[in-house]
């Protein structure tokens, strides 16, 4: 999304060309497998994480452009708010001392952000939804200044036609209501990305799919939004509220929402894309001038910017991506269902277990997926995002007999997904010292149940005890969530006592349109 788009008017001329170009890339892309023109693998992953910025009080700081220009590093990008950046990392081959090499260079990147962003007083925060941030932080004005997101935000308020909700009953119950897509930028996320071929793509993505709760569950980092205690993990409700283009009566109609699970297993990637296209109509119909046939008919590869801009705006928690790299097209998974933090030990323990899982499961004899209906996996993420650790699930029953079963995600992952991981990261040819000591920081999260959420909410509840009113506690403890996410221990480590300080110091007077208690 960080790409620059030029914001122009789109006449009803425009829309009708980028229809049919298309449907012109979806044949493209058909021409492209049948003809098995992609890349072979190569083992390639990526890394993205989303960043908040905040000041020493542990509040917002619109200056991603300010801290942006003394980073003055392409791995560094601007995101929907002013408040966020991005990090990218680039890709790596999955073998050998991988997961310490990302960690490494991690450490390393946000080590240099953090001291340039200390230079306009404002600090990098690695979290899921920064608990600071409330409803008159999150407005039009506040969209990082890049023409894309400024078409993005007319496009999908032309098409609501209404105020943007968000109604999201957790622990507490939020009500805020906005007219731009702002509230959106509140999710920040790690993106996992993996290289695949069109043959391995379908059991790569299912596989994906059928753990994403299990993702959540143990990595569960966002439980407050605008002052208000949600979802273990609030980021998927958030986003698809924030995102959600159908008016009342399209939900009531069964339209799909453009933030999607999903609803069924796949045979290839090409259904999705084709149901990228059957389902939601474009947001950014802006037309590039390749023919995506012509360059086939040449012999070429074609770029299919249309089909890939269309992609970018709808928000599956396992997306599709298509890309030309060196004249030759490839294809990724891309994963989005977890949220930036705790800490690098953190996000790269998550980061091993989801690489290690999905090539274990995407391998077996009798897939997952094959086992669990879609709706059950469905089910399950719900599940995972309301309790995080705490969440029990639906997993096939070992053995012959065949059916579901409902066990804790803490006992799942320990007796049966840590093992499969484990066995998934050999495929890879990942160095055991650092198989064995990522995989052992979820190991620890399970058997302590704890995790980022966890901890957010244990941490306020004792600012609360400590005589902080809310707003006061939830700055208190993003304080502390920053210190410690920077010292870099795996928060399962982390004790939730602390003293507090100065109460007067860290009264924070605003208050968001909520309802709750």
């Amino acid at each position: 999304m960080g790409e620059k788009v030029a914001a122009y008017g789109i006449d009803l001329a425009e829309r009708e060309r980028y229809r049919r170009k298309l449907h012109e890339c979806l044949e493209g892309l058909g021409r492209l497998l049948s003809e098995k023109r992609f890349d072979r693998p190569r083992n390639l992953m990526g890394l993205e994480i989303e960043l908040n910025l905040a000041g020493a009080d542990g509040l917002p700081r619109m200056m991603n452009s300010q801290v942006l220009e003394r980073i003055a590093s392409h791995d560094f990008q601007t995101e929907l708010a002013q408040c966020n950046l991005e990090v990218n990392i680039l890709p790596h081959r999955l073998s050998g001392r991988v997961l310490d090499q990302l960690a490494e260079e991690l450490r390393t990147g946000l080590g240099y952000a953090e001291r340039k962003a200390r230079e306009v007083a404002a600090r990098i925060v690695m979290i899921g939804i920064l608990p600071t941030l409330h409803a008159d932080d999150l407005t039009a004005a506040s969209l990082s200044e890049n023409d894309r997101y400024v078409l993005l935000n007319d496009q999908m308020r032309a098409a609501r036609g209404e105020d943007f909700a968000l109604d999201i009953q957790g622990v507490e119950h939020l009500v805020s209501h906005s007219p731009s897509i702002a509230p959106e930028a509140a999710c920040t996320s790690v993106q996992l990305h993996l290289q695949v071929t069109p043959g391995r793509f379908a059991a790569v993505w299912n596989a994906a799919q059928a753990i994403a709760a299990v993702q959540v569950a143990v990595g569960a980092n966002s439980p407050f939004l605008f002052g208000r205690e949600l979802w273990r993990e609030s980021r998927p409700p958030v986003f698809q509220q924030a995102t959600d283009t159908r008016p009342p009566e399209l939900q009531a109609q069964g339209v799909r929402p453009r933030t999607w699970f999903g609803e069924r297993w796949i045979d290839s990637a090409y259904d999705l894309f084709e149901e990228n296209l059957r389902y939601f109509p474009p947001l950014l119909p802006l037309c590039d001038p390749q023919e995506p046939l012509r360059v086939l008919d040449e012999g070429g590869v074609p770029d299919l910017a249309e089909l890939v801009l269309h992609n970018g705006t709808i928000y599956r928690w396992n997306r599709p991506v298509y890309a030309v790299t060196d004249g030759v097209p490839h294809l990724r998974v891309e994963n989005r269902v977890l949220p930036a933090g705790p800490t690098v030990a953190d996000v790269i323990a998550n980061t091993a277990f989801y690489y290690g899982l999905v090539r274990a499961l995407a391998e077996e004899p009798r897939p997952v997926w094959t086992r669990l209906p879609f709706s059950a996996a469905a089910s399950n993420f719900d599940t995972a995002c309301r309790h995080g650790i705490d969440a029990t699930l639906q997993w096939p029953r070992a053995g012959r007999a065949g059916g579901l079963t409902e066990i804790p995600a803490v006992r799942l992952v320990r007796t049966e997904l840590l093992p499969l991981a484990a066995r998934g990261l050999d495929a890879w040819g990942v160095e055991p010292a650092d198989r064995d000591y990522y995989l052992g920081v979820i190991e620890e999260r399970c058997r302590r149940r704890a995790n980022g959420a966890s901890w957010q909410a244990a941490a306020f509840h004792h600012a609360r005890r400590q005589g902080l009113d809310r707003h006061a506690a939830l700055a208190a403890m993003t304080r502390r969530y920053s210190e410690l996410m920077h010292a870099g221990q795996p928060v399962h480590t982390w004790p939730v006592a602390w003293p507090v300080g100065d109460r007067a110091a860290v009264t924070v007077p605003r208050q968001a349109t909520t309802g709750g208690g």
